[in-house]
């Protein structure tokens, strides 16, 4: 093999990418590893390179080892978090207009939906690592305990409990035209400011958290109750005369995304069960919209 640099980014970009935006939930993280990931590929003497038998799986278990390291010292930056955490939200390039090249597009799924992210944030890392290498990239377990640093029979006992919290959150969902309609009609009524469809279109349940970052003005904890969300909801309208919502995807689901001046300052991912938005998530910190720019 000559030089395999160039070749190994331009095969393998696409895959790291994918890989570590689903272990950190963050776009810019995910980057982040995979720039070290590379420059540890390019700090071997090319005689090194030459030796590596398979460097895609020589780059999966560095970019693996590296997102075990940022998931751990994730939850103390957590702990200094202004408000509440949300995984950074991802748009349909092709539907939002931009322009980046597809090696640097994440594959949109339902292992990028916000809410199986959401579920992903509640494992320790070992737990997601084994469980997202496993059962969402079809690992080996014996690959994924040279990553994790782990027995085999000890990265399967991680996924299964894992695959157990993943299922314990499952809802039924409605098919994605109709999840796409009940987002229309939430926007129109949103737009209307009219309360009483906001409310009729929320469970009265429902739960929205809100990510500012302490970047951007919102609500610090979960709003509680289909009526107290629209409330919320309706009070933004009413001092942001000048909002645009629009409809867009979100992570491979229906979803919209608020503008001032053409600029995204909001973007929203909903859960919806039984035709009623069950969860919204709402991300105004401006460091997780660049990719909507």
């Amino acid at each position: 093999m000559t030089d395999a640099g160039v070749h190994v980014i331009v095969n393998e970009r696409r895959q790291l990418l994918n890989l570590a935006y689903r272990l950190l939930g963050s776009l810019a993280d995910a980057e982040d590893v995979l720039q070290e990931t590379f420059a540890r590929w390019y700090g071997l003497s090319p005689e090194q390179r030459e030796a590596v038998a398979s460097p895609g799986a020589w780059l999966t278990r560095v970019a693996g080892r590296i997102c075990l390291d940022v998931l751990g010292s994730a939850r103390v930056r957590r702990e200094r978090y202004v408000g509440e955490w949300v995984p950074e939200p991802l748009p349909d390039y092709e539907e939002w207009g931009g322009t980046s090249d597809p090696a640097d597009r994440v594959t949109q799924d339902e292992s990028v939906t916000m809410a199986f992210l959401v579920v992903l944030e509640q494992m320790t890392p070992a737990e997601r690592v084994s469980f997202v290498l496993h059962d969402v990239f079809r690992y080996p377990f014996a690959e994924v305990a040279e990553i994790v640093g782990r027995s085999p029979a000890a990265c399967r006992q991680l996924a299964t409990s894992a695959r157990r919290r993943v299922q314990a959150s499952e809802r039924e969902q409605p098919p994605p035209a109709r999840r796409a309609d009940v987002v229309k009609d939430f926007r129109q009524a949103w737009e209307a400011q009219d309360i009483k469809a906001l409310i009729a279109l929320l469970d009265p349940s429902a739960v929205m958290v809100a990510d500012g970052g302490g970047q951007a003005s919102t609500a610090l904890r979960p709003v509680e109750g289909g009526e107290q969300i629209a409330r919320y909801l309706i009070g933004i309208a009413k001092v942001a005369p000048d909002l645009t919502i629009l409809g867009r995807t979100v992570n491979g689901s229906p979803g919209l995304v608020a503008t001032v001046g053409g600029v995204p300052v909001t973007v929203a991912a909903f859960e919806v069960t039984e035709d009623r938005i069950t969860r919204i998530w709402a991300v105004r910190n401006p460091e997780k919209l660049r990719a909507w720019l």
